[in-house]
């Protein structure tokens, strides 16, 4: 019995430890999600005639103009990822991210597996964030803290 203790003990100190590696993983997803979008956004903006004409003829985006996905999808690939990064209106941008990833996924009538399973990575990233929060290392949780002006640390 007293091994099991023992154990459990153990256990609680190894999982107490590993919650300060909490906001530093939600951190690194973030930014990994945000340079995944951002990087699409800058190539579109690289050689906006090439959007623009894959927008009219590969991607088949419901309902809008090809014209206005083609800067709805730019902007959005831009600017949110930043307020991602920084973790400012974190959720918000989370959510506006995984509506550019599903449109993505949908606009393609063929997308290889391996993209596919990219587009399924980046939608979990980013719904922790939804879910969770950009964690304390975000300018979220500095503006909640100075509001309700309580420490940072808590």
């Amino acid at each position: 019995m007293s091994i099991a203790l023992n154990a459990f003990a153990a256990a609680n100190v190894f999982s107490k430890y590993l919650n300060y590696l909490q906001p530093v993983a939600i951190l690194l997803a973030r930014l990994y999600v945000a340079w995944v979008f951002f990087a699409s956004g800058l190539t579109k903006l690289d050689d906006w005639e090439s959007t623009l004409l894959l927008f009219e003829y590969e991607y088949m985006v419901p309902v809008l103009n090809f014209v206005l996905a083609a800067y709805l999808a730019t902007a959005g690939e831009i600017l949110l990822p930043v307020l991602l990064s920084f973790g400012l209106a974190s959720r918000i941008s989370a959510i506006g991210l995984s509506i550019v990833n599903v449109v993505a996924v949908i606009s393609l009538e063929d997308i290889a597996p391996a993209a596919l399973y990219g587009h399924v990575i980046w939608g979990l990233l980013l719904a922790l964030v939804v879910i969770w929060g950009a964690g304390k290392l975000s300018l979220d949780n500095l503006i909640k803290h100075k509001w309700h002006k309580q420490p940072v640390s808590e």
